[in-house]
């Protein structure tokens, strides 16, 4: 609960702060803002291509020692129907 407040207060100063800003320094807070999100982007499609190819690696081992995955995986979509999702929002539970 505290975190939300303080969540806001952070985003209240910020909008505060861009106010006072020049064009030029709101301008220029937003293109690196870009520039750093997009190169997080990129790290991380590349650590989703190394997990693809590990993932890949074990479902092709779990194929040669004779593991039927499509069973497998029929039966956890069975189990998964079964759970109850949660009453509350995630939002809520944090």
């Amino acid at each position: 609960m505290a975190d939300k407040k303080n969540d806001k207060k952070a985003a209240k100063n910020m909008k505060d702060d861009m106010k006072s800003a020049s064009k030029e320094e709101q301008v220029g807070f937003h293109k690196g803002s870009l520039s750093t999100l997009a190169k997080e982007r990129q790290e991380l499609a590349r650590i989703l291509q190394i997990v693809e190819q590990l993932m890949q690696l074990h479902i092709g081992a779990l194929k040669e020692l004779g593991v039927d995955l499509e069973k497998e995986a029929q039966e956890t979509m069975q189990g998964t129907a079964q759970v109850k999702k949660p009453e509350k929002p995630i939002e809520d539970m944090l």
